[in-house]
């Protein structure tokens, strides 16, 4: 369980920011964290951004939201989670998934789960001040080992040697849709947060699986935090928020059948998932808030306010209220500060009403 209970941070996107303003104003709203988007091709870079962040703010959390194992190395990734870890004062999350659009727009699936788990094996290695042998830590594309070099002396394992004493540790953040990824990164990571959509069964399935996981490495729940990303579209008018939310759900209900479909789900969520899984549009990825196209097929809106959180803000209280008692102790909302700029005054409805009922519950 984190420090503060419960922790509902902020998704990033495409548009984050980097403006001290708003750094400052968001975390005046109360938000726990904040995440930015790690898609070279979509966004702008999360760890400039979190730097921006982390000199502007004195409170919020910054994750990687989130990062993967092939578009850096992973001592580049570890070493700069810990810079920004030594900026802010221990307030750097780094969080890091099998990779999606980051990896698509450079002609790649998302990494193996083989190498996933090393990665995260790695990871928690070097940003714990240990090292890696090179013999361990892979290659590094074309470049020649380091033996190949006349050297009186060199290295021989990978180690964030810079590291100021004292520093506490980087928390892994783990983004897990499948039983696999769940069931890997359970025993290793201080944090799992779900993709799994905001049904209580599915939820409780992946929690399941988590402590599952926990339990065969002698673990119990303690030095763990679960976390659940969802779509909140808040709004007092149900159609209106509707509208929005058939926009916002295709991106991560993708998750959960891009390599195949994962989870307990009956014949309508099925259907809807296929239809994903056929029609998604990764050309439109990022535009969540898009009203010019729906980017995952013709989803039902049945199956939307399943897998969403779509209402006013005493139905999002419930509902999230509702997937908590399960076993959470951190909500990633995805909608809040993409809200179409027409709403007015009902775009900020959810860090005005909801936030602080969950703060308070």
């Amino acid at each position: 369980m984190p420090e503060i209970w419960p922790e509902i941070w902020r998704a990033g996107g495409s548009n984050t920011g980097a403006a001290p303003e708003l750094a400052r104003a968001i975390e005046a709203e109360g938000w726990d964290g904040q995440m930015f988007m790690d898609s070279q091709c979509l966004s702008a870079d999360p760890f400039a951004q979190m730097g921006v962040w982390a000199c502007s703010t004195e409170r919020i959390k910054l994750s990687t939201g989130v990062t993967n194992p092939l578009t850096r190395n992973l001592a580049v990734t570890a070493g700069a989670a810990a810079t920004i870890h030594a900026i802010s004062g221990g307030r750097a999350v780094l969080g890091i998934g099998r990779g999606d659009s980051a990896l698509a727009y450079l002609g790649h699936a998302p990494v193996s789960l083989k190498r996933f788990e090393q990665a995260i094996g790695h990871l928690q290695i070097l940003l714990s001040g240990g090292e890696v042998p090179f013999a361990d830590f892979g290659t590094a594309g074309d470049a020649p080992p380091v033996h190949t070099l006349s050297l009186g002396n060199r290295p021989e394992a990978v180690r964030l040697n810079w590291l100021p004493e004292g520093l506490p540790k980087v928390p892994l953040d783990v983004a897990a849709t499948g039983p696999r990824v769940i069931a890997m990164s359970a025993p290793v990571a201080e944090r799992v947060t779900f993709s799994v959509g905001a049904e209580p069964q599915r939820m409780g399935w992946a929690l399941g699986v988590a402590r599952k996981a926990r339990v065969a490495a002698g673990l119990g729940d303690a030095g763990i935090s679960y976390g659940a990303q969802i779509v909140v579209v808040c709004h007092p008018d149900e159609e209106t928020a509707m509208e929005v939310a058939m926009h916002m759900a295709p991106p991560l209900a993708r998750f959960q059948t891009m390599q195949g479909q994962v989870g307990p789900a009956d014949a309508a969520a099925s259907e809807n998932l296929g239809k994903i899984r056929e029609g998604y549009d990764m050309m439109e990825h990022g535009n969540i808030a898009s009203k010019e196209r729906i980017v995952g097929g013709a989803l039902t809106p049945d199956f939307v306010k399943r897998f969403a959180i779509v209402g006013n803000p005493d139905h999002c209280f419930a509902r999230l209220r509702e997937l908590m008692a399960l076993g959470l102790d951190r909500i990633v909302a995805v909608g809040p500060g993409f809200y179409p700029a027409g709403w007015g005054e009902a775009a900020g409805l959810f860090a005005r009403e909801v936030l602080p009922a969950l703060k308070a519950g």
